[in-house]
């Protein structure tokens, strides 16, 4: 059997989720959106610092929740659910029937298994949306950030990408839509983003991690205290025997790996730029540049941690940067939350 969909317009962009969720949203809501607006939407900024004993790397800085695709969905009032499927059998039987009845589906993996692909190391988590299959050939058509085409990926490759023999998974995870409909306008939407965004990073509220899973001794610290607790703790990188393997990972986990530069806060940015011509009494015209200033700080660390290659020792100039994170996104969503307070 063969089927593809070939009405769907995949928009490549900086970032998986919020390329997969513009072009879906397009797709089932005719919603048409620029990617920093679906990615804020979603209260995707986070800062994650991840401890993994005994995996490689076996320490991880990122910037997005694990969350922002459904949350996306659930500022807009839109009909999407996602769910695990632990069964690697009757996860890809349940994603074939929905493409088979023409619906674009959401799929989550580990890009390192994925076979159209260059990436050499885990990174678990990535969202891409599945398109079609040929079961003759034995290949899936996939919508990725990438290209407008069609990726082509072989279904052991694909399977092996969903729920991985090793690492971190989102086991099997997808997601679809069951309706069109919208039940929040924008202006609710950006609120109900910018309100719990806010309240995450002052660690007012759990960030949630989502479904994504991992083996043994795996510990999370996320939002401004994730920040603080890298800033208190990179010093001591340069010390452990797998420093270069730490400093080369996460320098391309904060600049590179489909975030948009600056550990996801360029795309934030944009966002606040979006959502104060939206509504400038939610958010304040200083809002955008606090956060441009915070991406740029997270530029200068990860060229600092490239620099260990070239025998550099920038451990302490990298703590002295991110604790100005720190107060840099401290001050930002303070302000947020202030806005807030003030446009209710």
């Amino acid at each position: 059997m063969r089927t593809l969909i070939e009405n769907y317009q995949n928009s490549p962009g900086e970032h998986c989720g919020s390329v997969a969720m513009r072009s879906l949203l397009r797709h089932y809501c005719g919603l048409e959106l620029p990617e920093p607006a679906v990615f804020g939407l979603g209260s995707g900024l986070t800062t994650g610092y991840l401890c993994m004993p005994g995996a490689s790397p076996a320490l991880m800085v990122f910037g997005r929740t694990g969350t922002l695709e459904a949350d996306v969905a659930v500022a807009l009032g839109a009909d999407y659910v996602e769910q695990r499927e632990p069964d690697d059998e009757k996860a890809w039987r349940d994603v074939r029937e929905e493409v088979q009845a023409g619906r674009p589906t959401m799929l989550s993996g580990d890009i390192l298994y994925l076979d159209y692909r260059e990436y050499k190391v885990h990174f678990p988590g990535h969202r891409f949306v599945l398109l079609g299959f040929d079961d003759e050939k034995q290949a899936a058509y996939i919508a990725d950030r990438i290209n407008e085409e069609p990726e082509v990926c072989s279904y052991g490759a694909l399977a092996k990408s969903r729920n991985p023999p090793e690492g971190l998974s989102t086991q099997n995870l997808w997601g679809r839509f069951r309706g069109g409909e919208l039940k929040h306008d924008l202006q609710h939407a950006t609120r109900s983003a910018v309100e719990t965004c806010t309240r995450r990073m002052l660690n007012r509220d759990e960030v949630p991690m989502g479904s994504l899973r991992g083996d043994g001794d795996v510990s999370f610290t996320l939002g401004l205290a994730g920040t603080r607790l890298f800033a208190e703790q990179v010093r001591a990188w340069g010390e452990r025997d797998d420093a270069a393997e730490l400093a080369s990972f996460n320098a391309a986990c904060l600049e590179k790996f489909g975030n948009g530069g600056g550990n996801f806060r360029r795309l934030y940015a944009g966002f606040l730029e979006w959502a104060h011509a939206l509504d400038p009494v939610l958010v304040p015209a200083e809002a955008a540049g606090l956060c441009w200033r915070s991406a740029d700080t997270w530029t200068r660390i990860a060229h600092l941690l490239w620099s260990v290659a070239d025998g550099a020792s920038p451990w302490d100039e990298a703590a002295k940067h991110a604790g100005e994170i720190a107060q840099l996104e401290q001050e930002l969503f303070e302000r947020l939350e202030n806005s807030l307070a003030a446009a209710s």
